[in-house]
């Protein structure tokens, strides 16, 4: 094993260290690994040679290379060096945490490594594990997952032992159109019959108005519902949007409402003193928050959804859906240690940086509309005066260069370009060399 774990990381490490030779986004059809590999799993045992050769060969070819330093779609989601350690570690132990007694160590170090990131991210002492109200983390699996732990606790603290199929039917949650999938499948799962997602404009940079929340929670009181849950946001998926938390959370507390707050992406920039000015006031009103860690805190995909709760008076409600769970503590124990806070703090803001640089020389271009106030990494523009059919061929031209990866989103009815800077490897001259090859593709020349 030793000698395969060193063939292994040999691997690794050629890989990160070659990922710009790869194009950034997979260019396979549908169906096309099925047509490479054996019906059925080998009789024998094969070797770990084999088996890299056919990654390389089946494999490579249908993976978008999401740590690849020109990859800017969606939000990044970052692997690193000493999260891979933990993970490894975590695999060795194989350890099932369902109970205390299962591994001690696995329950502790959760409890104290989200005390830690709730520091780190300056969040108040409410949901600390050593405060006074009962707070703490809890890892979830994913966003979705997260959601639905922070509802199913905001269900039991309003119906408060009553039978749920009585007056479960009454409950209404609330959100707004820029709310991420997670909000609808965690009211599905629970079988919250209500979910309102309230508008947004443009005019308000996509965030809810409180007096629209208002209206909507008295309208519901006054046919006999029962506000219970709202899910206010700190970076949304289409634009990195903010919504005002703080006067959101007074109007959902006079309705007996609980308040989330889903910064899954942008949570982790709290750490930053300016951006926790800016963007996080109005937390000591919230009831729970989650952040996704691995997408910009180098924690690697899956696994690290937090809900860091201040329970109050719910002990047990925000357990984790699942019975058992992997050590998943020792990776963000890994990262914040071999790390530390400091230069995790620079290299957030060094994508601050070069985002905020993106956005002046769009604004600089007269080709292109800045759509939405660039915050966080993320930037949001649109060919001047192209059809939505002219601006999805151009961006899918920019795409099929194999030289970058971008999504699109729709704001207002418009179709938006998306460039979100985050990746690991990333640097200014990677995004120079993505700007460059937009503004030649929408000025009409080869990509």
């Amino acid at each position: 094993f030793r000698q395969l774990g060193y063939k292994m990381i040999d691997a690794i490490v050629d890989y990160r260290s070659n990922i710009e030779k790869h194009p950034v986004r997979s260019e396979v059809a549908p169906g096309y690994l099925a047509e490479k590999l054996p019906e059925s799993a080998p009789t024998q045992p094969e070797g770990l040679d084999a088996i890299l050769s056919d990654v390389q060969t089946h494999i490579m070819p249908g993976i978008t290379h999401w740590q690849h330093p020109s990859f800017f779609s969606w939000y990044p989601a970052n692997s690193s060096y000493p999260a891979l350690l933990g993970d490894m570690l975590s695999s060795a132990l194989g350890v099932v945490g369902f109970a205390w007694i299962g591994s001690p160590a696995a329950t502790e170090l959760e409890t104290v490594t989200l005390d830690w990131l709730a520091r780190f991210l300056r969040l108040p002492n409410a949901f600390l594990s050593t405060g006074t109200t009962g707070g703490g983390g809890v890892i979830q699996g994913t966003a979705s997952e997260a959601a639905l732990v922070a509802l199913l606790a905001a269900r039991a603290r309003a119906l408060d032992g009553r039978d749920p199929g009585a007056d479960g039917p009454r409950l209404v949650a609330y959100t707004t159109d820029q709310a991420h999938s997670c909000v609808k499948k965690a009211c599905a799962v629970a079988g919250i019959q209500h979910l309102r997602l309230l508008p947004t404009s443009a005019e308000r940079g996509w965030a809810l108005d409180p007096a629209t929340l208002e209206a909507a929670m008295t309208a519901d009181e006054g046919h006999g519902l029962m506000p219970f849950f709202l899910t206010t946001l700190i970076g949304t998926t289409s634009s990195a949007a903010v919504d005002p938390v703080a006067e959101l959370a007074a109007v959902a507390r006079r309705h007996g409402a609980w308040v989330h707050v889903d910064a899954a992406y942008a949570g982790v920039f709290a750490c930053l003193p300016d951006q926790h000015d800016l963007y996080f006031q109005g937390l000591e009103g919230v009831d729970s928050f989650s952040t996704n860690p691995h997408k910009g805190m180098l924690l690697g995909p899956v696994g690290s959804e937090l809900v860091l709760a201040a329970h109050r008076a719910l002990p047990g409600a925000a357990v984790p859906v699942p019975l058992g769970r992997r050590f998943r503590a020792l990776k963000l124990w890994f990262v914040l240690r071999m790390y530390g806070t400091e230069r995790l703090q620079a290299y957030l803001r060094h994508h601050l940086d070069m985002a905020k640089a993106l956005a002046q020389l769009v604004e600089a271009d007269p080709a292109f509309d800045i759509i939405a106030t660039p915050r966080f990494g993320l930037v949001c523009f649109a060919p001047r005066g192209a059809s939505e059919e002219e601006s999805t061929a151009l961006l899918e031209r920019v795409n099929a260069s194999g030289r970058t990866f971008m999504v699109h989103t729709r704001l207002g009815g418009r179709h938006v370009w998306r460039l979100a800077v985050g990746g690991v490897h990333t640097q200014w001259r990677h995004v120079e060399e993505v700007w460059a090859l937009v503004q030649k593709v929408v000025g009409g020349g080869e990509a």
